[in-house]
């Protein structure tokens, strides 16, 4: 993978009203320029991101509203938000899908020696997505890595585990809305983390454990056809009724 180079002192980005969301609107070269800026920093931060599956959540889920809205940047996220963006009148820079995005984070956390905890996916999923980093950026400190399946009376020792590990970025692989509401629930009690990323599939696809869509779907914004191909009984709910339901959303919010 390349380096990351970090050039500006003073990264740009924009909230911008997105229908009844606060969307930002930015670029990749800017979302690393702030990541930089987060791991100097004493405090902690949140990234998140908005696709037209989010999008509906927020609709019926207020508190996953709140989680979004508040956080220290929310990326766009697929073609969906981008035919949105047009309907409004918002130009979006480009498209920051976390599972292209979040890899540049990581190369960005090792060149500043930054330490890393994976929490999400299946039993194992996270420690093979933890050994495929390694073989990708072989200087990535990652401290540690915990299945993101564990009940709420664990929750106490997950949290020990990520502290105990001194990690400053925590990428999360735990689903929407779970681990946006998991990020704002506990970030407090987190005691080195600088950034706190939520990622959905990410330790999925970097593990291998789910296939990528080829490039040229990826370039045409439809990857998301490529999952509705290969898990059609999983997802036909959320890319099929979803889809409509976004569309939906979409009128009549500019209809209000």
């Amino acid at each position: 993978m390349e380096t990351v180079i970090i050039k500006s002192k003073d990264p740009v980005s924009l909230k911008t009203g997105f229908y009844n969301i606060k969307l930002d609107l930015t670029d990749r070269k800017n979302v690393l320029e702030k990541c930089d800026q987060f791991f100097g920093s004493n405090s902690i931060h949140t990234i998140f991101f908005l696709n037209a599956h989010c999008f509906n959540i927020a609709q019926k889920n207020d508190d996953y509203s709140r989680a979004i809205n508040n956080s220290d940047l929310l990326l766009n996220d697929g073609i969906g938000i981008k035919i949105a963006s047009l309907l409004s009148g918002i130009r979006l820079k480009e498209n920051l899908n976390g599972t292209d995005l979040i890899p540049e984070i990581l190369v960005l956390a090792a060149e500043k020696k930054k330490k890393i905890f994976l929490l999400g996916g299946a039993n194992g999923i996270a420690e093979r997505a933890a050994g495929k980093i390694k073989e990708m950026i072989p200087r990535a400190e990652i401290t540690g890595y915990h299945s993101g399946y564990f009940s709420e009376k664990e929750e106490k020792k997950v949290l020990e585990k990520v502290n105990s590990c001194r990690s400053e970025l925590l990428v999360l692989g735990m689903g929407v809305p779970r681990q946006e509401l998991w990020a704002i629930k506990n970030k407090s009690k987190l005691t080195g983390t600088k950034i706190i990323i939520g990622g959905g599939a990410i330790l999925d696809f970097i593990s291998g454990n789910v296939k990528r869509a080829p490039l040229w779907m990826r370039k045409m914004n439809i990857e998301w056809v490529y999952r509705l191909i290969n898990e059609p009984g999983r997802l036909w709910r959320r890319y099929v009724i979803g889809n409509a339901l976004f569309l939906y959303h979409i009128i009549r919010l500019k209809l209000i």
